[in-house]
C-alpha cells in the first residue's frame, strides 16, 4: 500500500486516482499522519455498494419507496364541514 502526503497528492491527483481505479489503495498522510485511505470502489454486488442495500430492502418488504415527486405538495381537501367539526368538539368538551 503506498502513502501520499496531502499536497502531493493534490497537485497529482489523476495520477493517483488512476493508481486506485487499477486496484491500489492509498494512505494519505499530514504531518506525517495518517488521515486517510483512499481505496477502489466495491463491485456492484457488495453488500456496502450504496445501492443494494435499499434495493434489497425494497425487494424484502421492508420498505416502500416514495411515490413520484411533484413539484408541489398535494391540494389541502377538507376533512368535514366546519359546522360538524365544532358540533362533535362541544359534544366531546360536554361529554368530560
Amino acid at each position: 500500500m503506498k502513502s501520499v502526503g496531502v499536497e502531493t497528492l493534490k497537485s497529482q491527483l489523476s495520477e493517483y486516482l488512476r493508481l486506485i481505479a487499477a486496484g491500489e489503495s492509498l494512505l494519505v498522510t499530514d504531518g506525517g499522519r495518517v488521515v486517510a485511505e483512499l481505496i477502489p470502489p466495491r463491485q456492484a454486488g457488495s453488500a456496502l455498494a450504496p445501492d443494494s442495500a435499499l434495493a434489497g430492502a425494497v425487494r424484502k418488504g421492508w420498505v416502500t419507496p416514495a411515490a413520484a415527486s411533484t413539484p408541489s405538495p398535494p391540494p389541502r381537501l377538507p376533512v368535514d364541514r366546519m359546522a360538524n367539526i365544532l358540533e362533535e368538539l362541544n359534544v366531546d368538551r360536554a361529554e368530560r
